[in-house]
């Protein structure tokens, strides 16, 4: 199946508040778990980047699991900026997620330069994938740790329709919709390579996580 790009940004009231209060422990629980395995004696007392952070529900999952670090959310979605606000104030944690509404690339931040910066569900909603990978150099301080979650296009939308119904049957409407959207818009691990190849960034590797996911993680020299 040929890639069939999606909307770069999701601004609809209804998909943010869908977003906003859908069970997403499984997946976003597994992020953490294979960051801290990937990086297993990483301490982090500084700030994180999170670019396409949505409802910042991964940025809180990272705060509790990292008690010492700050973080920096990005994202081109205002509606879901508003609900992940609400969100980090009733978890106790306004003071400590910094959420910036900004496009990718050429965004504003509150420093240039990070140790560790992370990203989950941003590369398929890129029309262009570069955008990610160039931000990940311009923003990321020597060795700095890097990790990427993100689906991968299935063979056919059969097979995207099947995994649709696997995993999001439960979900509302809208959310089945973007997911099977989002599954077909995902690269695959080969089309992920062939980019890091062509930015030179040898020292990122490529992981097949799930039947639906791979992360992307390694220290940028």
């Amino acid at each position: 199946m040929q890639r069939i790009p999606e909307a770069e940004l999701m601004n609809e009231e209804q998909q943010a508040c869908a977003y906003a209060h859908a069970d997403f422990a499984a997946p976003h629980d597994h992020f953490i778990e294979l960051f801290q395995e990937k990086f297993p004696d990483l301490e982090i007392n500084d700030t994180v980047l999170d670019l396409g952070c949505g409802p910042a529900d991964i940025s809180r999952r990272f705060a509790e699991a990292y008690p010492q670090c700050h973080i920096h959310g990005v994202d081109g979605a205002s509606a879901m900026l508003n609900y992940g606000q609400q969100l980090n104030e009733q978890a106790n944690l306004g003071d400590r997620i910094k959420l910036i509404e900004a496009m990718l690339p050429g965004a504003s931040l509150p420093q240039n330069f990070y140790h560790v910066i992370i990203s989950n569900s941003l590369l398929h909603h890129l029309h262009d994938p570069f955008v990610l990978w160039n931000t990940l150099q311009q923003h990321a301080k020597p060795f700095a740790s890097i990790f990427v979650m993100d689906l991968m296009r299935p063979e056919s939308k059969e097979k995207a329709r099947q995994l649709t119904q696997q995993y999001a049957v439960n979900e509302p409407k809208v959310l089945q919709e973007d997911f099977y959207h989002s599954l077909c818009a995902a690269f695959t691990p080969e089309e992920v390579q062939q980019q890091l190849d062509e930015m030179a960034m040898h020292s990122l590797k490529i992981e097949t996580v799930s039947d639906r996911h791979m992360i992307i993680y390694g220290q940028l020299a």
